[in-house]
């Protein structure tokens, strides 16, 4: 690789931040072989030496006592580790690491792995089940034969840099560097995790790629009144799976001191972190699948194909972390769409607590389900469907404005609507209606006359 290049390259690392592949550390220390254990037992990458947490460079500088530590420290492991390479950049001394091929690796403090932006430990459980067919290759990670870098989205990769607050500006030139900083594009082929986030028509390359949302009158599915298919990438639809539940469930307005509130009858963040957690969590090799929202009259249910992992128990489920899809994972913590490792079963939990409703029901088999509970206050009741709620709010309005008539004969359309605090279409609706059903008749002029009510 020419320097300028590798420069160039380091520029971009720094500015995306830590990130799955990508580790800062301000000085060296023996403590290393973690994090190059972690990496071999994920997806690979890059150690940056004199680097602090914020991305900021306070310099380090490459000896030779410290590169043949480093190499020492890696041999130790268990497989042995390979480093790639090991050089000085301006003022920082770069350590690319490769996947490894022979996973698990451990080091002298144990069993580690890359999980979002940070260095974790392994139990024996999240051993078992990530490594169970250590062979295997993740849908994501296979390369997506017919796809060109010409059918990425320089729109969606300027928002995704947007929503991780990375000052980078993507253009034609450096869009290879950035889409193999992101682990995307390896030996200039692109894999499914950048299809799905970053194609112009995911839909043309990956079609069973969809989130279909629905409105259903009643507890089942029998009624359905609205649906909405997304065939995007997963950023879209992830919010047009959110405008399409905050259309559907109810929300009031509290007023605290002077300022107003709306609250929806679910917490959103715990809807939001179901929809998150179905979109990373799916399993996108399973043709003919999708990942399904439906809405209920007494509960809200999100569904991704793909179960818990064989070898997580349910005992341990939402104690111990895992991610199907690495990358996608990682570029939804990037945007800052996820919770913290191992944290969204809990939050959701939380967040029903606190909104005293019922905790979430996680159901597991060939899917998963997620199901939270609409509060029956401020949702329709069990069998009481929309058009029953609306012939109900009808009737009330009719009986509102015969007994305005009935105390003042000679009242206004006006009148009547400023009294009922219905619009004057709706009360000309309603008077109409009254008519029709031989209630009510007018008498003389519009100007002049009155109402008699009809028995």
């Amino acid at each position: 690789m020419i320097k300028n290049n590798e420069t160039k390259e380091l520029e971009i690392l720094l500015k995306e931040g830590e990130g799955l592949t990508v580790e800062f550390k301000e000085k060296y220390t023996s403590k290393i072989d973690r994090d190059i254990v972690a990496l071999s037992n994920s997806k690979g990458g890059f150690i940056l030496l004199g680097v602090n947490d914020e991305g900021k460079t306070v310099g380090e500088k490459l000896t030779n006592q410290m590169k043949a530590e480093i190499l020492s420290l890696a041999r130790n492991c268990e497989p042995q580790i390979a480093i790639s390479k090991i050089s000085q950049l301006d003022n920082v001394v770069v350590i690319d690491v490769s996947e490894g091929n022979e996973k698990p690796y451990s080091c002298s403090s144990g069993y580690f792995r890359r999980l979002d932006a940070v260095t974790q430990k392994m139990t024996q459980t999240e051993i078992r089940a990530i490594f169970k067919d250590k062979n295997s290759v993740s849908f994501e990670s296979i390369s997506c034969g017919n796809f060109k870098l010409e059918d990425i989205s320089l729109k969606k990769m300027s928002l995704f840099l947007s929503e991780s607050k990375t000052s980078l500006r993507v253009t034609n030139n450096n869009l290879e560097s950035l889409l193999a900083s992101l682990e995307i594009m390896y030996n200039r082929k692109i894999n499914n995790a950048g299809v799905l986030m970053f194609a112009r028509n995911v839909g043309r390359f990956i079609p069973y790629a969809e989130l279909v949302c629905g409105a259903f009158k009643g507890i089942n599915k029998t009624y359905i009144y609205d649906r909405k298919d997304i065939r995007d990438d997963l950023f879209t639809q992830l919010n047009e799976a959110m405008a399409f539940i905050k259309k559907h469930i109810n929300i009031r307005s509290e007023i605290r001191e002077i300022n107003r509130y709306d609250i929806y009858e679910i917490p959103l963040d715990a809807l939001r972190e179901a929809v998150v957690n179905a979109i990373v969590h799916r399993d996108y090799s399973m043709r003919g699948t999708n990942i399904s929202v439906n809405i209920f009259d007494d509960r809200v249910e999100i569904v991704n194909p793909g179960g818990i992992p064989e070898g997580l128990s349910k005992a341990n489920f939402g104690k111990e972390s895992f991610r199907r899809n690495l990358i996608i994972a990682d570029l939804f913590h990037r945007m800052d769409k996820m919770e913290k490792i191992g944290s969204g079963i809990v939050r959701m939990r939380e967040l029903m607590k606190s909104a005293k409703l019922r905790e979430p029901v996680f159901e597991s088999d060939t899917f998963f389900r997620a199901i939270f509970y609409r509060n029956p206050e401020y949702s329709l009741k069990v069998g009481e469907n929309a058009q029953e709620s609306r012939e109900k709010s009808r009737e009330k309005s009719r009986e509102k404005i015969l007994r305005f008539i009935s105390n003042n004969p000679k009242i206004t359309t006006n009148e009547i609507a400023q009294g009922t605090g219905l619009s004057i279409a709706g009360v000309e609706k309603v008077i109409r209606t009254l008519k029709q059903n031989n209630k009510l008749q007018r008498i003389g002029p519009d100007k002049g006359g009155h109402w008699e009510l009809l028995r």
